[in-house]
């Protein structure tokens, strides 16, 4: 297959523009590949772009890339050691795919299976999984899948997402630096076993879960402009929480290498967002609803939006006859027995809060002996997911207070509470659902939880199981959920009680009022519950997922890409179709054949880094400066925002040097010439009014700084907390407008700064008055007003140096006019 490189700066630099696959409707469309492309070359200067004249016939697709595959998987029994695989009904990937529908959209799968396959055996089990479900196994070694997966995934990035910190050896894991590079080891696996199957130009990849966070690094150091999106089906931790993981920034900057991230709340989002504020210093706004953060040129969308449950199955198991048949056994155990149930279904983790659970429970039956004999807690324990010494702590403590409980409220033929351990199927689950008056969910951390949403839904049931609980068919339907403030799903159920789990008392009130609620106010709340998750279901979710992710990458084709930086902290830079690389060999041809150099230099950012805690410029930058200056062909000129006293005493020893301060307010040519101004000096008797504002928010937000220039003030927050900065500086911009409203002055914010400065000064770069001559040169006539960096400069500030030049030799006085009225020969002139 022919590749070719779009990364490739020297491509750039040619002003050649590649092509790219067309959109569709709503899911693009992508061209089939044939062939196997594992073996690319992984350096980080290349992106790999397929030929369209090696594609087959265009059919919407999208890969999906998870831990796990949906197929489950075993041994025949007639002893002839062969597989027989099915689909993983329960498995939320398959029931994804329900939700796009299998006429539109071609699925395929990437992830592992849960049985071990051996190597002899992995050839053909890859092929019938490719050939008959359309899916990649990934084949990892038993010792490498675990320390990936016990090792790193559940002993280190599970319990820090769920707000445990590793405070000792035994509580969580300890950063363990073989287990990272386990973790990074899989998901170049996993990025391997994608490119099998990938088509960059036109395909989607959507990535599942804090197990593969490292992945979009690798698929974008492969394709630059490929079509990424990733969501987190776990909490994330707040910023406190989660800068104590060593490899922060490299998780932040894997993930950012996705085109949308997904989170289930807005609180997991908004985590995530400061995050990535505090620690790589990116900021994130929100347009016409959705968020996105600015990163290298490219914006990274934010979704959020909680996952749901299939419908169409959860509606087909309510219609099973063994779902009908456990009901009818589960009511004749409680009901006629004139016993309420209440209902817990949790993994068997430290997570779930299993143990506050019956202990809420406990209270309950104390606080009011009248439900004693009457209510029954069925709490079903799934198996745990993962192994270690904590699971083995929670069974013991969940095992020995179900006993201590039953021993002191039981009595003959009744158990208050009834713990099943025991996997059970799932029609077995929702029988459980249809019988329970209430569920309760406890869980002290979790990502999103669907039980109470499957709960719901059985709870509305059908016909024939409303006639075995003595409803009739018009009867409205009734729930009651107890849900744990802390799980994704609660700010979706509106109508819940919703409880701190750590507070047994008030767990055991709400337990007790879910039980003495109004029929009628029952009603109303599974109404309203039925009617969110029916309509928010796994389809809708996934539907939501990919068209935001098409939105988002629908500006791929029009911008010109390269790949920097090496390992996990490569990124993608993404620039206008216009730019184009400056060539280092141009510029030293046309320094060699020219005469009259003008070389502008700008302070801040360029010759000192903008993080440098001492800001004076160094002996190097000095003596460099020097030697420019001492070719009598150079006019070498320094712009900074800086004030002319600074910029003065930093640059005493450059004698020729230009120097022009506050963004070119003052003016001096050399070192003993005096300083100019090119409009008059303005009034700054204002000052008066707004230095004592921003003392006061200098006084209250610790980090921030007054500078005080000849023509402007200025508060900086760059030191300051981002977020309470930020904060501070939305309220100063406010209250310094309101103070100075009267006044000839404008307030305006930038990059951790709020500016007040006269109005007649345009400093932003749009124009400039030169009276001397008469004219007026315009920079950017179209453009909202706005700081200048450095690449926004040249064409203007070149010039100012060319009209100060035009005082010492008048040399270029005469041509003025023909460059205002000839913008090419203006540009010539510039870039010669």
């Amino acid at each position: 297959m022919v590749s070719r490189s779009y990364s490739n700066l020297l491509e750039l630099a040619s002003g050649e523009s590649p092509s790219f696959g067309r959109m569709s409707r709503r899911i693009p469309r992508i061209m089939t590949v044939a062939g196997i492309m594992s073996d690319i070359d992984d350096d980080p200067s290349e992106s790999v772009c397929s030929d369209p004249s090696s594609s087959s016939i265009p059919k919407d697709r999208i890969i999906i890339v998870a831990n796990q595959l949906p197929i489950r998987a075993q041994r025949k029994s007639d002893g002839s050691k062969s597989w027989i695989f099915s689909w993983d009904e329960n498995s939320l990937l398959l029931q994804l795919k329900d939700g796009l529908g299998d006429d539109e959209i071609e699925v395929i799968y990437v992830g592992c299976l849960k049985e071990e396959v051996h190597p002899n055996e992995q050839d053909e089990v890859y092929q019938i999984l490719l050939e008959t479900f359309k899916c990649v196994p990934t084949f990892l070694p038993p010792d490498l899948f675990s320390r990936y997966y016990h090792g790193f995934c559940k002993q280190q990035l599970w319990p820090l997402f769920h707000y445990m910190l590793p405070l000792s050896p035994d509580l969580g894991g300890r950063f363990n630096r073989s287990l990272w590079q386990a973790y990074v080891s899989v998901n170049k696996i996993f990025a391997d076993r994608i490119m099998e199957v990938i088509n960059p130009e036109d395909g989607f990849v959507w990535v599942h879960d804090y197990h593969l966070m490292a992945l979009p690094t690798f698929l974008r150091k492969r394709f630059n402009k490929v079509k990424l999106g990733f969501f987190l089906h776990s909490p994330f931790p707040s910023s406190e929480i989660y800068k104590t993981l060593p490899i922060r920034e490299e998780l932040l900057r894997a993930l950012l290498n996705s085109d949308l991230i997904g989170f289930h709340t807005f609180d997991y989002a908004r985590h995530f967002l400061s995050c990535c504020s505090r620690m790589l210093g990116l900021s994130y706004e929100s347009k016409r609803g959705y968020i996105g953060i600015e990163y290298c040129g490219r914006t990274v969308s934010i979704k959020i939006l909680p996952v749901g449950i299939h419908m169409g199955q959860l509606q087909s198991v309510l219609s099973l006859p063994e779902t009908e048949a456990k009901v009818k056994e589960l009511i004749k155990q409680f009901s006629d027995q004139d016993r309420i149930m209440l209902l817990g279904v949790d993994d068997m983790d430290i997570f779930k809060g299993i143990s506050l659970k019956l202990l809420a429970m406990e209270q309950l039956l104390m606080q009011h002996p009248e439900w004693q004999g009457k209510i029954v807690l069925v709490q079903i324990a799934n198996p745990a997911r993962g192994k270690g010494k904590d699971v083995k702590e929670v069974q013991a403590e969940t095992h020995a207070a179900v006993k201590r409980i039953n021993e002191t409220f039981g009595k003959p033929g009744y158990d208050p509470i009834v713990l099943i351990d025991a996997p059970l199927k799932f029609y077995e689950k929702v029988a459980y659902y249809v019988v329970a008056e209430c569920c309760l969910v406890t869980a002290v951390r979790d990502g999103m939880n669907l039980i109470p949403y499957e709960y719901i839904i059985s709870r509305q049931g059908n016909d024939r199981l409303n006639k075995l609980l003595g409803q009739e068919p018009c009867t409205p339907k009734k729930s009651m959920l107890v849900i744990s403030e802390f799980i994704g799903c609660s700010p979706s159920l509106s109508g819940a009680i919703r409880v701190n789990p750590w507070n047994i008392d008030a767990v055991a009130d709400a337990m007790d009022f879910a039980l003495e609620m109004a029929e009628p106010e029952k009603q109303l709340r599974h109404e309203k519950h039925y009617r969110y998750v029916s309509t928010h279901d796994v389809g809708y979710w996934a539907r939501s997922f990919l068209q935001d992710l098409e939105r988002t990458c629908r500006d791929h084709s029009r911008r010109r890409c390269w790949g920097i930086g090496f390992g996990l902290s490569f990124r993608v830079v993404a620039l206008d179709p216009n730019f184009k690389k400056l060539s280092m060999e141009r510029i030293v041809s046309a320094y060699k054949r020219t005469t009259t150099r003008a070389i502008l230099l700008d302070y801040d950012g360029t010759l000192m880094p903008q993080a440098s805690i001492d800001k004076s410029p160094s002996p190097k930058s000095i003596d460099i400066i020097n030697n420019l200056c001492r070719d009598k062909n150079n006019m070498v000129f320094l712009v900074s925002a800086r004030s002319r006293n600074t910029v003065a005493e930093w640059f005493s020893e450059c004698e020729k040097l230009g120097l022009a301060a506050e963004h070119g307010y003052f003016l001096r040519l050399k070192r003993d010439a005096e300083w100019e101004t090119r409009v008059p000096v303005a009034d700054t008797t204002w000052k008066q009014i707004a230095e004592p504002v921003m003392q006061l928010y200098t006084e209250t937000t610790d980090g921030s700084t007054i500078e005080d220039k000849e023509t402007s003030l200025v508060w900086c927050y760059e030191d300051a907390d981002p977020d309470f900065g930020s904060c501070q500086a939305k309220e100063l911009l406010d209250h310094l407008e309101s103070v100075l409203a009267n006044e000839p002055v404008t307030v305006k914010s930038g990059q951790n700064i709020v500016e007040v400065k006269p109005q007649n000064l345009l400093i932003d770069g749009r124009h400039l008055e030169q009276k001397r001559l008469g004219m007026v040169l315009d920079y950017n006539l179209n453009s909202k007003p706005k700081r200048l960096e450095p690449c926004h400069i040249w064409l203007f500030v070149r010039i100012i140096l060319l009209i100060v030049h035009s005082y010492l030799t008048e040399k270029y006085l005469p041509c003025f006019g023909t460059l205002l009225t000839r913008p090419e020969k203006w540009r010539k002139l510039a870039f010669s």
